[in-house]
């Protein structure tokens, strides 16, 4: 069976090219991709070849093909359906943490079922929200708090859509996109302006990618605050202004990756189990505000570019999906 997969061959320029699939083997699934979605930081960083050579082994997809920085098939989060392999995943809805590619075989134990409330454009999600749920888990937010989230992107809007779900917990999101207030209101939260943003926040969670934005952080903090830094710098250097808020405030700052489950999980909960709970949670429809523009896959490698770069005045989507 022939398949196509996106190639990312130098900074800027992808490609479709065609791959002979084997028959899948014990253990393995043939997926019919539906849907896969673009999660825009971190491609954008491999489509510039900005990974750096101490973090390519960190940032090795599971499924990933060729090396950073080119060529290399990227990617991971595809939705399709199962047309052969074990016969409790037949016909269904997976999940998979796979690049983009039209029909590929993945390991059977890493293919997640949908559940049915959840369609195809919110499922290419779930790899945001897993991310959205291990930082609530490092985070560990307490009824009543005050919590600020820095950066209205995917990741940081599913925390924030989480977070105020937790009982009296205040919760504004700070970016510099005015044109991110009615999506931060429609999931729950506040929307502020960075001169806006409030001080005294006992939570803060940093997902703007911005070193600005962390150092802006130490100084919205409360007395003994703590911020949980959900970013991915790449190769740019974080400048902190420590000798201010940070020691006077007694401040924390706590690095959470998706890599591995939080401490406050690990060894009850694994990464299929964090998987399984990111898609019930993406059942909610307000949720859909989150993905799109929908692109052809056949159209990507001349999209690609402009979806996770767009020009001055362009609004940057969200999480872009891919229809095959």
């Amino acid at each position: 069976m022939i398949a196509r997969a996106l190639w990312t061959m130098a900074p800027g320029r992808c490609e479709i090219r065609e791959e002979t699939l084997p028959p899948p083997g014990p253990g393995e699934a043939l997926v019919r991709t539906l849907a896969t979605g673009i999660s825009r930081g971190t491609e954008r960083l491999v489509l510039q070849g900005r990974v750096p050579d101490s973090q390519r082994a960190a940032m090795r997809c599971p499924l990933q093909a060729g090396d950073f920085p080119f060529p290399v098939k990227y990617g991971y989060s595809a939705v399709g359906i199962v047309e052969a392999g074990p016969e409790a995943l037949l016909g269904r809805r997976v999940f998979v943490l796979h690049p983009h590619q039209d029909r590929f075989l993945a390991p059977a134990a890493m293919c997640v079922p949908v559940p049915d409330a959840v369609p195809d454009a919110r499922a290419v999600l779930a790899a945001n929200m897993e991310t959205a749920v291990n930082v609530l888990w490092d985070a560990r937010p307490l009824a009543g708090e005050r919590a600020l989230v820095i950066g209205a992107g995917v990741v940081g809007l599913l925390v924030a859509h989480l977070l105020a779900r937790v009982p009296g917990m205040e919760v504004v999101v700070c970016d510099l996109d005015p044109r991110r207030r009615a999506v931060v209101e429609s999931l729950g939260a506040v929307f502020a302006a960075p001169e806006e943003a409030p001080g005294g926040r006992d939570l803060i969670v940093h997902a703007s990618a911005d070193p600005a934005g962390l150092a802006r952080a130490l100084g919205l903090c409360a007395f003994e605050g703590r911020i949980v830094e959900a970013s991915w710098f790449g190769d740019r250097v974080a400048s902190l202004p420590l000798g201010e808020d940070f020691h006077a405030k007694r401040l924390s700052i706590l690095s959470t990756q998706v890599g591995a489950v939080a401490p406050a999980m690990r060894g009850r909960r694994s990464h299929a189990d964090r998987l399984a709970l990111a898609l019930s949670l993406l059942a909610e429809e307000r949720l859909d505000a989150l993905t799109g523009p929908a692109t052809p896959f056949a159209a990507l490698p001349g999209a690609m570019p402009r979806l996770l770069n767009p020009p001055p005045g362009e609004a940057p989507p969200l999480c872009p999906v891919v229809l095959y």
